[in-house]
């Protein structure tokens, strides 16, 4: 297994992309810490699912926004499993659109703290366990190419979130490997509540792949970079979209 022995946390993990890593994570062998906000149900299940195939796992809820939360999952991830090797940072999201004109420094700071300073936090807590192994980052096709109407606050986050990760392999390596995703039209919550069924279809039609993508294929590629059959990538953001942008 290409995780055996390992401890991994996967924030954002009660649901979707997260949930799909967490058990995918765990068949490799992994311990996993899974973090969730308001996705109780989900990662209690997805927790129970891993330790019902012989793996094991916990669920905790947690907001990553503050200190205390983020820290109190590493400090259990490292009382309960012994350590932590992987971090994937998963939580996040759009929140709402809203247009800069019409926008508050309220909805702007939110946004920006849900997905930005939620990775600092999370990153900054892990590293004072970790002596080796990968941290993993979920961005956003949005990072690169500006996003849809009323995104400008998402896209900016993980626009830094593409930058952070390019210099976090460089202050961490070669001990810990930093990379990550960027995620086009993945089926899931976000884009159910987001994004209008119409322009899927355009997706679809247009792609391509002729497809919206699926949680498993975000999950084995973050499986990818968290293992060593990765193990000479470091600082990327790998596109992952059909092929509707190519960078």
């Amino acid at each position: 297994m290409k995780l055996q022995g390992k401890t991994a946390i996967v924030t954002g993990g009660g649901r979707d992309i997260g949930a799909a890593v967490a058990k995918k994570l765990a068949t490799e062998g992994a311990s996993v810490a899974i973090n969730y906000f308001a996705s109780s149900a989900g990662a209690e299940a997805t927790a129970a699912e891993i330790q019902d195939a012989g793996g094991r796992a916990f669920a905790m809820q947690g907001d990553l926004t503050k200190k205390e939360d983020v820290d109190a999952l590493a400090n259990r991830a490292v009382e309960e499993f012994g350590g932590i090797h992987v971090l994937v940072n998963n939580a996040g999201g759009l929140v709402a659109r809203e247009r800069i004109a019409e926008m508050s420094l309220e909805h702007w700071k939110n946004v920006m703290d849900v997905n930005l300073t939620s990775t600092f936090l999370m990153t900054n807590a892990a590293l004072q366990h970790m002596k080796s192994g990968a941290i993993v980052n979920l961005a956003s096709q949005a990072g690169r190419d500006g996003g849809g109407p009323g995104a400008v606050p998402y896209a900016t986050s993980k626009g830094a979130v593409m930058t952070m990760t390019r210099g976090l392999a460089k202050e961490l390596g070669p001990d810990i490997r930093v990379n990550a995703l960027c995620p086009g039209m993945i089926d899931t919550d976000f884009h159910n509540i987001h994004t209008p069924d119409a322009g899927r279809r355009g997706f679809e039609a247009n792609a391509p792949l002729k497809r919206q993508g699926h949680v498993s294929d975000a999950a084995n590629l973050v499986l990818f970079l968290a293992c060593d059959d990765s193990a000479f990538i470091t600082g990327a953001n790998i596109d992952i979209n059909g092929g509707m942008l190519f960078s």
